[in-house]
C-alpha cells in the first residue's frame, strides 16, 4: 500500500472534505468539518490514494498529533489506517519528534463508532492519558492518547 505525501494546498483539502464528508458518524459537526478542511491545507498530509488521509500538527519540539484521519468507509479494515500512521510516525522520527498524541471521543459516550476508533489507536500503541469535557464540551468527552515515538 502506497502512501504518500500531499504536497498541494488545495489537493489536501479536497481530499480531506470527500472524505469527511462519506464519514457523518465520526465528523458529523460541519464547523468542525469545515475547520479541518481549512486547516489541512497548511498541514502536513499524507494520502493513499483518494480512499484515505492523515494529517499531522507539530506543536513543540518534541510533540505532535494526528489533527485528522479518515479512510472511505468501504476501505476501511484492509490496513490503509495502520499504513498512514506508520508513515506519519517514519516522518516524525525523521524530524526527532518523541510523542505523537490523538484526540478521540472519551469512552464516558458510548459512541460504538469512537468505541472502534479508541481500538484503533491502541492497537497501534496508543495509550490513554486523558479524558476532558473542557476541549469539546460536556456532550463530547475529548480522550487524549499518547505514544512515544522512541
Amino acid at each position: 500500500m502506497e502512501v504518500t505525501a500531499v504536497e498541494d494546498p488545495a489537493a489536501r483539502s479536497d481530499l480531506c472534505r470527500t472524505i469527511l464528508e462519506a464519514l457523518p458518524d465520526w465528523f458529523g459537526i460541519p464547523e468542525a468539518v469545515e475547520r479541518y478542511i481549512r486547516d489541512v491545507a497548511s498541514l502536513p498530509t499524507f494520502a493513499v490514494g483518494d480512499d484515505g488521509f492523515l494529517t499531522l500538527k507539530l506543536h513543540t519540539e518534541p510533540a505532535a498529533e494526528i489533527y485528522v484521519m479518515g479512510v472511505l468507509p468501504a476501505s476501511q479494515g484492509h490496513g490503509m489506517g495502520t499504513a498512514l500512521v506508520a508513515a506519519a510516525e517514519d516522518y516524525l522520527r525523521e524530524r526527532e519528534i518523541e510523542f505523537l498524541q490523538v484526540k478521540t471521543l472519551g469512552p464516558s459516550n458510548p459512541d460504538p463508532e469512537y468505541a472502534r476508533t479508541r481500538h484503533f489507536y491502541e492497537a497501534r500503541g496508543f495509550r490513554p492519558l486523558e479524558e476532558s469535557t473542557k476541549i469539546w464540551g460536556e456532550e463530547n468527552p475529548c480522550l487524549i492518547m499518547v505514544k512515544s515515538l522512541r
